[in-house]
């Protein structure tokens, strides 16, 4: 059996239980079995990541090669998967789809047919039904016999998964260690849990905490050694050229070397803050830089300092870098913040972001690390109303005049930071209408539907992209890969036995598209059952 069919044993293990400690073992087992060489490829492809990212592969495309007649036997080797991989990504210039279908029908061909599951859905995006990449810091700590806070903290900074596993079970103790925040490379940022409100915050996080506003701008993590400066957005892509005036902001400031997070926003005459969409504008603007800049110049405001002059302070706890920022950053230039305020003056705090036309606030415990990569429980947000940043995961088709377009979003969390999606629907199995979760992307838990709040531009613009992304279709409408993050405003959460998690939002409508958002950064549903929770009084 080829190193690819130990991969396939391991992904059937951890589907068919929704025991942590199992899956865990199962996906430790398969670490070591694979050769080193072999080991980042095993690590990211049970991840569900593809190294090559997409590979230009449609989903008819998909579907004709699928047709291929399996292989007798599982023989094939990572390697020989990746080196295919390579090669679709490649093909280029005219013809470039037929020979792209020949090549991945025969790749196909080579696969026995758990492997030709495997490989379709990893190539699709939906290898993940067990949220594997969640629980694969604790299989590489399992495998190498590491610690596992030890493996965390490296996580934080390995620049890849793969990576991290090499490390951890083919260097020495030193190896995980070597990780460390390096200037001038992208970091994860942490991202924030939600709280209903102020009070709920100060319930949840205990002890001192800091109350900051929420502004609704673009996540930017700026980079400065010397005189390069580089802008990541939250996605790590360098934005520094469509931004000089921030570039401008950092080559001012004192520090020789510094890492700092915040948020980039265009502000009108008035100072307060334009719509989040013309913002985005400016990010990843080639072309007329400067025009757009005369017209729409951007604000940089820091909440929070990674580096300063050689010294990492992620593991610090946040009082430590909110000083150091202070020392870095001058007032103007950093989001306003009370430190361990009483509750009534950070209620006080919340309505004055309000009233600057800002998103809420965040509350963040002062005795907490930079969590890079993960979402804190000690950052919680507090919006004005409540929203979420859903996945779409199927849209039907509208009538009247919507006919034609893909009209009413099918909209869903994700099922759990770490854990299984059985685990999380395991409670209302015997409730759910089969119906209910149809066509739907595992790894996702289904809260509802909306019609409302889309322009016809957005409808337009949604059906192009939806059917981009489409997996398979039914009389209603069609089923979609799991990748657009949508902003939903609602007024409150219900229960419900119609959808798998038992809940359901109460008036959903649209926000905005988070296209600075991936799927892997949408609210879970344990945010949402927290929501309900405090909702019902039950927090």
């Amino acid at each position: 059996m080829g190193t690819l069919g130990v991969l396939v044993q391991a992904w059937l293990r951890v589907g068919a239980t929704a025991a942590r400690g199992a899956k865990v073992a199962a996906l430790a087992e398969a670490l070591t079995a694979v050769p080193a060489a072999e080991l980042p490829l095993a690590v990211h492809y049970l991840a569900g990541e593809l190294p090559q990212g997409r590979l230009g592969v449609s989903y008819a495309m998909l579907q004709e090669a699928s047709g291929a007649a399996p292989a007798p036997s599982a023989s094939l080797m990572l390697s020989e998967l990746d080196q295919r991989f390579s090669e679709l990504v490649e093909i280029r210039g005219a013809g470039s789809a037929r020979r792209r279908a020949q090549l991945l029908s025969e790749l196909l061909g080579a696969a026995d047919s758990r492997e030709q599951q495997f490989i379709v859905r990893l190539i699709v995006g939906e290898l993940r039904a067990g949220a594997l990449g969640g629980l694969m810091l604790e299989a590489i700590a399992a495998a190498s016999g590491r610690p596992a806070p030890a493996v965390r903290r490296a996580a934080m900074f390995a620049p890849s998964l793969g990576a991290l596993a090499q490390a951890a079970l083919s260097g020495d103790a030193e190896a995980l260690q070597a990780f460390q925040l390096r200037t001038l490379h992208a970091l994860e940022p942490m991202l924030a849990q939600t709280a209903s409100d102020v009070a709920a915050a100060y319930a949840r996080l205990g002890g001192e905490l800091a109350i900051e506003y929420k502004l609704d701008g673009a996540r930017i993590q700026l980079h400065k050694q010397g005189g390069e400066v580089r802008i990541y957005t939250r996605r790590l892509n360098d934005v520094a050229a469509s931004l000089p005036e921030i570039v401008e902001l950092a080559q001012s400031l004192p520090a020789q070397e510094l890492v700092l997070d915040g948020e980039a926003i265009a502000l009108d005459a008035s100072g307060r803050p334009r719509p989040f969409q013309q913002t985005m504008r400016r990010f990843g603007r080639k072309l007329d830089v400067a025009a757009m800049r005369a017209r729409m110049p951007m604000q940089a405001y820091f909440f929070d300092c990674l580096r300063l002059e050689g010294e990492t302070l992620v593991e610090r706890a946040a009082r430590e870098r909110f000083a150091a920022l202070e020392r870095a950053v001058p007032a103007v230039n950093r989001v306003p913040r009370l430190m361990a305020p009483e509750l009534p003056a950070a209620e006080r705090f919340y309505l004055d972001s309000i009233a600057a036309g800002h998103e809420g606030v965040m509350a963040k415990a002062l005795d907490a690390p930079y969590e890079a990569g993960n979402r804190g429980a000690s950052w919680l947000k507090i919006k004005r109303a409540h929203t979420l940043d859903l996945v779409v995961l199927g849209a039907e088709w509208g009538h009247g005049r919507r006919r034609g377009w893909l009209s009413n979003l099918h909209l869903g969390a994700r099922a759990s930071a770490a854990g299984s999606e059985a685990s999380e629907l395991a409670d209302v199995a015997d409730t759910v209408a089969p119906a209910a979760l149809a066509g739907h992307a595992p790894g996702f838990v289904m809260l509802g539907k909306t019609f409302k709040g889309l322009t016809d531009a957005l409808l337009q613009w949604q059906t192009r992209e939806l059917l981009a992304r489409e997996l398979s279709r039914d009389a209603l409408g069609v089923y979609v890969r799991p990748e657009l993050v949508v902003e939903v405003a609602f007024n409150d959460i219900q229960d419900s036995p119609q959808y798998p998690g038992g809940l359901a939002l109460r008036f959903a409508r649209v926000k905005r598209y988070r296209d600075d958002k991936t799927a892997a950064e949408a609210d879970t549903i344990q945010s949402v059952r927290m929501l309900y929770e405090a909702q019902s009084g039950a927090l």
